[in-house]
């Protein structure tokens, strides 16, 4: 549950950063983002530029236990990716697998 609650935090602070970004962003996605970005400083202290040591901190800090830093999360990606929400695009469960990716883009090269 952990890991996959920082991947939605750090899959939201990417999608807010980028759409907040944009001239186009509405008042709703800078909202959501900067609650996310709140949220985020509220349960680890600091907001980390780097990904690696920001995911490491949501972990610590069990960010999967903390509610409403999900719901912000979540209503980052409603509001910066309106049509992927509702078509499920961030909801994602893998059990028991190996070589997934998860995200738009990727590219595999499996050998066997």
């Amino acid at each position: 549950m952990a890991i996959e609650a920082v991947e939605l935090v750090m899959t939201a602070l990417a999608a807010g950063a980028a759409a907040a970004a944009k001239e186009t962003a509405t008042d709703a996605v800078k909202k959501a983002y900067d609650g996310l970005k709140s949220g985020v400083r509220r349960l680890i202290g600091r907001l980390p530029d780097d990904p690696e040591e920001l995911a490491a901190e949501l972990a610590a800090a069990n960010v999967g236990d903390d509610a409403a830093v999900l719901e912000a999360a979540r209503a980052v990606l409603r509001e910066a990716d309106p049509e992927g929400a509702r078509a499920g695009k961030y909801h994602v469960t893998v059990t028991d697998s190996k070589g997934v990716q998860i995200g738009d883009g990727n590219t595999m090269n499996l050998e066997f």
